[in-house]
C-alpha cells in the first residue's frame, strides 16, 4: 500500500479517493486550479498544491504541472480520478517515466480502447459482439454519408475519442447528416483534440447496460455484474440502478464472458467499464447485445456496484495499483439487493438541460441510509469552468421497488437553494411509469420530455405559503415561535396586504389576511386559501391548509425565497427595480448569453433576416456547445461579438428589429 498519493483531479471524485485513502491510512495531495482554491476537495486533503489558471488546459490538463505538483509533495502515486487525464495514455507514461506508478491501466491498454474504431477492430478479433457500422479512417463527409446511407437511417454518429456525449449526434434523414457531422466534428475537436468520427446504426429501442471490469498485475480479471444507464438526455446518464430490471442470469453470465474476454484482449489491470448497447425490441437476449467501448477508469455510477457487491472499487485500484491481486475470485463476488444513483446537477431541465452557476446559498441532503458523493458545500460556487454536478445520491435496499420508493424519498428530501438544479426532474423520472415497470430505454427520456421537464408551475398550497412569506407574515427563526404573526397586524382586528409574486417568467397577484394569532387567508382572484401556521416541538414549521398538515421549509435570500415543500422546490424572485425587464429577456429584441461562455460560431450578419428559431449563435460552455436561437422574426440590427470571444452571463449578443422598419 502506498504511503502518499497526488489525486489529479477535483471535486466529487477526488473527495471520494480521499476518503478512502484517509481510511486506509494513506496521506492525500490534491491539486487546484484559481478557481478552486477554496474547494471542498482542498479542505479534506492532507495537503494541497496550486497548478494554475481556472481554465482546465492550464491546470487539470496540465500533465507537467500535476506530475510537478506530484514530485514537489513525495507522492508515490497518482490517481487520475475520472474525466480530465484519467484515459490519457501519454499521461499515464508521461507519470511512470517520472518514476510514480499510475493508479489505472497501463498506457497500452489505454491507447487500445482510447480510439473508438481501432477498439471496436479490436474487439471483433476477440469474440465480442459490436454494433453494425463505420469505423475506418476516411473522414471525408460525402464518404461517410455514403456510409450511412449503407448502414441504413438513423445513423449515430460519434467522435471517435473521448466520452460523456460529446461530439455525437443521432441523424434520421440523409438531408440532416452534414449539419450534424459537421457540429459532432467541432464538438469533438473541442473536447478531445481529434475530429474523427465513427458512423454506428442506431437501434431504436436500446438499453444501455455496462459490466464492471478489474484486472491486476497476475493477469487475473473479474467482473463485478452489470448497471443499467439506459436512463440518459444528450448521450449522458442520469440515474442508473445495478442490477439491470429484466436481466436473466443466462445474459448476464454471456456479458460478463465477453466483458472479461475484452479486458483479456489488452492485459487490462485496474478498473474498467465495458459498455454494451442491448437491443431489447424483442426482450433481452444473450445475442442480442454489442459492444460500443471500454472506458479504461472509474466510472462515475460506481457507487452502485459498490452497493450490491460489497466493495470499496477506490481501495481495490489502490491495492491492485500496489502490486497485490485481487481482493476476490469469481466465485466470491455475489449480488445483494438493489440500488439506484442519481446525478443531481445545475442545470434547467425546461430549458434543453442549459447549465446553470450560483452560489449554494442553502444545501441539505437526506440523513438516513442515504450515500452522498458530494464536491461542493453549502456556501460553495458552481462557476462556468467545470461540470455543473452538485452531488451523486445513491441508495440501496433488498429489492429494486423498495430502491425505488428509497430513491425517491431522498430525492424529496435533498434542498438545493441559490442555483437551478434537476430534482424536480429527477423526482418526475423516477415515478416514470415504464421506469418504475423496469422497462428503461435510451429513448424514454426524450419521449417523455414534455412530462418529465416543463417547468411545474406553483400549486396554491406553495403559492399562499410564499405570500405570507413576502407579506412578513413568517418571522425569522429567533429561538422561540418561528410563525409569529405580524404583530402590528393584530393591534385592530383584520389587516391585509396586496403581494406580488414572481416564479420564473410568471406573476401572480394576491392578498394577504390576517385573521388573529396563526391564522390566515391569501385571497386571489377567483379563490381564497385559509392558511394555519404550526411549529412543533423541535421548530419545524409546518402549515395546514384546507385540512391536510404539511412540513415546510423557506430559504430566504436578497433576490427571493426558495421554497421546500412536499417533496417540490419552489423559486420565487423578487424583480430588481434597476432591471431592464422584459426588454432583457428572452422574449423581446435582445439575445442574452444565459451563462459565461466562448462564442464558437456566429451563423449571421448585420441586416440579415432570421426567422424564429434559426439559430444565430453557437457558444461553448461548462463542457458542451449551446445554440442560441432567434426569439421571433426580425433582422440583425446589430452584433456585440465575434467568434472566439467571452462573453460573461446575460451578456448582450446581438439586437433584433422588426423586419418592416426602416
Amino acid at each position: 500500500m502506498f504511503s502518499k498519493i497526488l489525486i489529479a483531479n477535483r471535486g466529487e471524485i477526488a473527495c471520494r479517493i480521499i476518503r478512502t485513502a484517509r481510511r486506509l491510512g494513506v496521506r492525500t495531495v490534491a491539486v487546484y486550479s484559481d478557481a478552486d482554491i477554496g474547494a471542498m476537495h482542498v479542505a479534506l486533503a492532507d495537503e494541497a498544491i496550486h497548478i494554475g489558471a481556472a481554465a482546465a488546459g492550464e491546470s487539470y490538463l496540465s500533465k507537467e504541472k500535476i506530475i510537478a505538483a506530484a514530485g514537489r509533495a513525495n507522492a508515490e502515486a497518482i490517481h487520475p480520478g475520472y474525466g480530465f487525464l484519467s484515459e490519457n495514455a501519454d499521461f499515464a507514461e508521461a507519470v511512470e517515466k517520472a518514476g510514480l506508478v499510475f493508479i489505472g491501466p497501463s498506457p497500452g491498454s489505454i491507447r487500445a480502447m482510447g480510439l473508438k474504431d481501432a477498439a471496436k477492430a479490436l474487439m471483433e478479433r476477440a469474440g465480442v459482439p459490436v454494433v453494425p457500422g463505420y469505423h475506418g479512417e476516411r473522414q471525408e463527409p460525402g464518404f461517410l454519408i455514403e456510409q450511412a446511407g449503407s448502414i441504413g437511417f438513423p445513423v449515430l454518429i460519434k467522435a471517435r475519442a473521448g466520452g460523456g456525449g460529446k461530439g455525437m449526434r443521432r441523424v434520421d434523414r440523409p438531408d440532416d447528416f452534414p449539419a450534424a457531422l459537421e457540429a459532432a466534428k467541432r464538438e469533438a475537436k473541442s473536447a478531445f483534440g481529434d475530429d474523427a468520427v465513427l458512423i454506428e446504426k442506431y437501434l431504436i429501442q436500446p438499453r444501455h447496460i455496462e459490466i464492471q471490469v478489474f484486472g491486476d498485475s497476475q493477469g487475473n480479471v473479474v467482473h463485478l455484474f452489470e448497471r443499467d444507464c439506459s436512463l440518459q438526455r444528450r448521450h449522458q446518464k442520469v440515474i442508473e440502478e445495478a442490477p439491470a430490471p429484466g436481466m436473466t442470469q443466462e445474459m448476464r453470465s454471456a456479458m460478463g464472458e465477453a466483458a472479461v474476454r475484452a479486458a483479456r484482449a489488452i492485459d487490462y489491470r485496474g478498473a474498467g467499464t465495458v459498455e454494451f448497447i442491448a437491443d431489447v425490441s424483442n426482450g433481452l437476449s444473450p445475442d442480442h447485445f454489442f459492444f460500443m467501448e471500454m472506458n479504461t477508469r472509474l466510472q462515475v455510477e460506481h457507487p452502485v456496484t459498490e452497493a450490491i457487491a460489497g466493495v470499496d472499487l477506490v481501495e481495490w485500484q489502490l491495492r491492485i495499483a500496489g502490486g497485490e491481486p485481487l481482493p476476490k475470485t469469481q466465485a466470491e463476488l455475489a449480488i445483494n439487493g438493489w440500488a439506484f444513483e442519481a446525478r443531481i446537477y445545475a442545470e434547467d431541465p425546461s430549458r434543453g438541460f442549459l447549465p446553470a452557476t450560483g452560489t449554494l446559498s442553502h444545501l441539505r441532503f437526506p440523513d438516513g441510509d442515504v450515500r452522498i458523493d458530494a464536491g461542493v458545500r453549502e456556501g460553495d460556487s458552481i462557476t462556468p469552468h467545470y461540470d455543473p454536478l452538485i452531488a451523486k445520491l445513491t441508495v440501496h435496499a433488498p429489492d429494486r421497488q423498495a430502491a425505488l420508493a428509497r430513491l425517491t424519498r431522498a430525492l424529496e428530501q435533498t434542498q438545493v437553494a441559490g442555483a437551478t438544479t434537476n430534482l424536480d426532474f429527477l423526482i418526475r423520472l423516477s415515478r416514470q411509469p415504464d421506469f418504475c415497470a423496469g422497462r428503461p430505454d435510451t429513448g424514454l427520456i426524450d419521449r417523455e420530455a414534455e412530462t418529465l421537464t416543463s417547468a411545474q408551475q406553483p400549486d396554491d398550497a406553495a403559492l399562499a405559503i410564499a405570500a405570507i412569506v413576502e407579506a412578513g407574515g413568517f418571522a425569522r427563526l429567533d429561538g422561540s415561535d418561528p410563525w409569529h404573526a405580524l404583530g402590528a397586524w393584530q393591534l385592530w382586528g383584520e389587516m391585509s396586504r396586496p403581494v406580488t409574486l414572481h416564479f420564473g417568467s410568471e406573476q401572480t397577484n394576491c392578498r394577504v389576511i390576517a385573521k388573529g394569532g396563526q391564522l390566515f387567508s391569501v385571497a386571489f382572484d377567483d379563490r381564497t386559501i385559509p392558511v394555519r401556521l404550526m411549529a412543533d416541538g423541535n421548530g419545524v414549521r409546518r402549515v395546514e391548509i384546507d385540512g391536510r398538515q404539511s412540513s415546510v421549509d423557506i430559504f430566504e435570500a436578497s433576490h427571493g425565497m426558495t421554497l421546500f415543500l412536499d417533496g417540490r422546490t419552489h423559486h420565487f424572485h423578487r424583480l430588481d427595480p434597476l432591471d431592464g425587464g422584459e426588454e432583457a429577456t428572452a422574449g423581446g429584441d435582445r439575445l442574452i448569453a444565459p451563462m459565461p461562455g466562448l462564442v464558437k460560431i456566429v451563423r449571421v450578419r448585420e441586416g440579415e433576416a432570421v426567422a424564429k428559431g434559426q439559430a444565430l449563435i453557437i457558444m461553448e460552455a461548462m463542457k458542451m456547445e449551446l445554440t442560441l436561437t432567434a426569439m421571433r422574426d426580425g433582422v440583425v440590427e446589430s452584433l456585440h461579438v465575434g467568434e472566439g470571444d467571452q462573453t460573461s452571463e446575460s451578456a448582450v449578443l446581438l439586437l433584433l428589429r422588426p423586419e418592416d422598419m426602416a
